[in-house]
């Protein structure tokens, strides 16, 4: 339907961001020869692509999520590369969780996000505050502005 092509054209947007910046992270850490880290992001990197498979169901898109994010956790304390994939990660907590608890997640992400970089980085600064702050600013708008796009074409008739 022709009301839907925004929304999939954005949710493409987000699986293409996501790719690459997981293949950008893999082949950092590969390059400086820490294999365990890249063959934890091409796990990574599985896990996410059968996102879109499971999340059609309340309970197995959640397990998904939190899956991804333990394992963006985890890759995001050992390698700097990793995490900047926070981003297209936080276009996942409006699509799959309520509200609430979409914008609890995209806050705790972001935080963990933002100390991760510092930690990385020896210091916080206002790049790595502002550059996570805006963009979970800017999904959280986008999540809303498509919760209201996606209401009005079930709204109108076929």
């Amino acid at each position: 339907m022709i009301s839907d092509l925004p929304l999939r054209l954005l949710g493409w947007a987000v699986h293409v961001t996501a790719c690459g910046l997981l293949l950008i992270a893999v082949v950092a850490v590969l390059r400086e020869g820490r294999t365990a880290e890249a063959a934890g992001g091409v796990l990574l990197g599985l896990v996410y692509a059968v996102g879109p498979v499971v999340e059609r169901g309340p309970m197995p898109g959640r397990v998904w999520l939190a899956l991804v994010t333990a394992g963006w956790l985890v890759l995001a304390v050992v390698a700097p590369p990793f995490v900047w994939l926070a981003f297209p990660l936080l276009f996942a907590y409006p699509r799959v969780l309520p509200l609430w608890a979409a914008m609890f997640g995209v806050g705790a992400l972001t935080s963990v996000a933002i100390l991760a970089a510092a930690w990385h980085a020896g210091g916080l600064t206002v790049p790595l505050v502002l550059g996570p702050g805006v963009a979970a600013v800017m999904v959280t708008l986008l999540a809303l502005a498509c919760r209201a796009l996606r209401a009005e074409a079930d709204r109108r008739p076929r």
